[in-house]
């Protein structure tokens, strides 16, 4: 398939800049795939939707405050940073910003003063891609320095400085294991009060957990999209979530991923269950490594619905959602997304593929 043939036109006033005034006020587009019907709603109304015996499976990881702005010690150049993933105690991959700038041995500070104490990176290495591998020295407690010093790390489309208020909307309610550089955006709808009216109404929750990674924002570059390559997140899911979620199978309810990463979390722990159950295939807990790229021809393993904001035109999750459900369709179901002014990306509204 040709990356073309996931494109579509997106006026860019339709880019959410800003959240909603209340999580569950966005607007939600919902999808019947057995009779091609769309509804509008409001996210509020997805109660509507969900079944006793259901079971909803939400990613809890927590976005890192992982922006850095600095100088560099020797020249005093404002240097910025992004913290991509971490790979040993104090060790980081980051993305530099001017990349030219920084090479190893060089340090750059964030300390505000010096009564807040020392918060400093010096580059040790060169990472792939342009990225830096840097090492911390600190004051006090790492994740609480950056929380007192980082800044969120909104993706590039809200053309804007990130806001205080972002470090509480650009996460989940639900959100508790550190380490993604970039919200499950699917999830930021619910509210605690609609997830407690869920569970009212004999829905499941099961969590897992998929630390996002920079390759989020990445395009794909290939024409053919077989050739693309995804970038590996790592992921747990946790025996009791497996419980959950593989009991829902077995006594016929249905799987709905909240969010793309949801989706390829669970995907990625499927295994084939034994010959003789009814659900051909069951999830597996513990901890792993996915690069899992789901394109038309996958054939979906565990899930059964979406849950999904609208994504960029010719990106990985619009193949993923063209997969689960149809690709004409679902760009025609983007049309109409666009003349009905529905807001897009990570602040935007959202989609329930049924």
């Amino acid at each position: 398939m040709h990356i073309n043939d996931f494109d579509y036109n997106l006026p860019p006033e339709l880019i959410a800049q800003k959240p909603t005034d209340k999580r569950d006020n966005s607007r939600l587009l919902v999808v019947h795939r057995d009779s091609g019907a769309i509804e509008h709603k409001h996210f509020y109304n997805i109660i509507e939707y969900l079944k006793a015996g259901d079971c909803l499976v939400l990613n809890n990881s927590k976005v890192l405050p992982a922006r850095l702005f600095g100088r560099k010690k020797e020249t005093g150049a404002k240097v910025e940073f992004l913290l991509i993933k971490r790979l040993d105690g104090d060790i980081w991959e980051t993305m530099v910003r001017p990349g030219k700038r920084l090479k190893p041995g060089d340090v750059v500070d964030f300390s505000m003063d010096e009564i807040t104490g020392k918060f400093q990176a010096t580059v040790i290495d060169y990472g792939e891609e342009g990225t830096r591998h840097v090492k911390f020295e600190y004051d006090g407690l790492f994740l609480e320095r950056l929380e007192e010093l980082g800044s969120m790390p909104l993706p590039p489309y809200i053309e804007r400085a990130s806001e205080e208020e972002d470090k509480d909307r650009y996460q989940t309610v639900y959100c508790k294991e550190e380490g993604s550089v970039a919200a499950p955006t699917a999830g930021l709808h619910f509210t605690d009060k609609l997830l407690e009216e869920v569970q009212k109404k004999g829905v499941k929750l099961a969590y897992v957990t998929l630390h996002v990674g920079i390759g989020t924002f990445r395009p794909v570059k290939c024409e053919t999209i077989e050739e693309h390559k995804m970038h590996f997140e790592e992921y747990e899911v946790s025996e009791e979530s497996t419980r959950i979620i593989n009991e829902t199978k077995a006594s016929g309810g249905r799987i709905i991923s909240v969010g793309t990463t949801s989706c390829r979390t669970i995907e990625s722990a499927a295994v084939q269950n034994e010959p003789d159950l009814s659900a051909k295939y069951k999830v597996k807990s513990g901890h792993g490594n996915t690069g899992i790229f789901i394109y038309p021809g996958y054939e979906f393993k565990i899930v059964d619905c979406l849950i999904t904001n609208f994504h960029l035109p010719k990106s990985t999750l619009l193949m993923l959602i063209s997969a689960l459900y149809n690709r004409e369709r679902i760009l025609e179901v983007y049309e109409t997304a666009v003349e009905e002014k529905y807001r897009f990306f990570s602040y935007g509204d959202a989609m329930l593929i049924l």
